[in-house]
């Protein structure tokens, strides 16, 4: 893998009764996995863009599943390798190094990647939360797999949670803004709103024209 930091999707492909199964009922597993990849293109595309502006970031895809049509052009290819998500975060940074992760169901993460990457150019972490109480980003400035030790993954505190982690070790992280990402029906909305023109609001007002009423 190359050398410089890294901005890092970290990914699954998208299939059906795969991904997004907390949006089934009242989607089906098919149209959950159509909005999955809706949502999925929309933040390679803010990765795209944002690589695109720096000489020193590279666009990595951190995937569980088999690469293929949905995975752009201009995207390292990286595994994920682990158990849980922690321990796959764990790896996915000693495999790339300082860089910053990103989960792919929040698109809208695009317009704090500078502040993401000002933090670890500046020797300092740096992480995003989720109104869920999730995160929707990590950036490291240093690699240490004791960041994601013991951090409980996919519960309402494990933002809060890696925050006190990350202080606990010292590191001293910058909190960028929170944001909502896209576990359940009533998030699409939301995200759709704050996205208009994107991937996901076309493919959402397409599958659920006249259920929103």
């Amino acid at each position: 893998m190359p050398g410089g930091l890294h901005l890092t999707v970290i990914a699954k492909q998208p299939i059906a009764g795969k991904v997004k199964t907390r949006l089934c009922p009242p989607l089906t597993p098919e149209q959950a996995a159509q909005i999955a990849a809706a949502c999925l293109r929309d933040t390679f595309e803010a990765v795209r863009v944002f690589v695109e502006q720096s000489s020193d970031v590279r666009a990595v895809a951190l995937i569980d599943g088999e690469p293929g049509g949905w995975l752009p052009d201009g995207f390292d290819v990286a595994h994920q390798r682990g158990e849980g998500l922690g321990e796959r975060l764990a790896n996915g940074f000693a495999d790339l190094g300082p860089g910053v992760i990103i989960g792919m169901d929040t698109p809208s993460a695009g317009r704090h990647f500078a502040a993401s990457f000002d933090a670890v150019r500046s020797s300092r972490d740096a992480i995003g939360m989720t109104h869920d109480g999730g995160y929707w980003g990590i950036g490291l400035a240093t690699v240490d797999r004791a960041v994601f030790h013991d951090v409980a993954m996919s519960t309402d505190r494990t933002g809060s949670d890696q925050l006190a982690q990350l202080r606990a070790l010292g590191r001293d992280p910058v909190v960028l803004p929170t944001i909502r990402d896209l576990d359940h029906f009533d998030d699409i909305a939301p995200i759709v709103a704050d996205l208009p023109g994107s991937h996901l609001a076309s493919v959402a007002i397409s599958l659920l024209h006249g259920r929103w009423g």
